[in-house]
């Protein structure tokens, strides 16, 4: 099994930026691909950005794209995603999430998740 942890999130005014990590423990890491994931009140859950495996291949939603980085250091164990130029609309749970293979854009198809960390963007 894996376990997640998320941390970075908080209060940021828009047009600022947040820093997210999630550490990774439980066995080798360099075996999931990883994707943040994001839910605000009310709305359904949606993929934010992937990394696969090696760190080679990256996938954004267009909304966030140019605007968030998702990277990974698979000797520390820990995926990390820089948001910058945050507007209100990016205020949700921030969630890590891991799964074997190959980078996918679907929450189901993804084994292992964090608890989730709150980002809230001020006007």
């Amino acid at each position: 099994q894996l376990q997640l942890v998320e941390s970075g999130g908080g209060l940021v005014q828009a047009g600022g930026s947040l820093r997210l990590s999630c550490a990774a423990s439980g066995r080798t890491f360099s075996y999931y691909a990883m994707g943040w994931f994001r839910q605000a009140p009310g709305k359904e859950r949606e993929f934010v950005a992937g990394i696969s495996r090696s760190g080679g291949q990256t996938y954004y939603t267009e909304s966030v794209k140019g605007r968030f980085t998702i990277s990974r250091d698979n000797a520390k164990n820990t995926v990390r995603l820089q948001m910058n130029s945050l507007t209100p609309e990016d205020t949700a749970v921030y969630y890590c999430a891991a799964r074997s293979g190959a980078l996918t854009i679907y929450g189901r198809h993804y084994d292992y998740w964090g608890q989730g960390t709150q980002v809230t963007v001020s006007s």
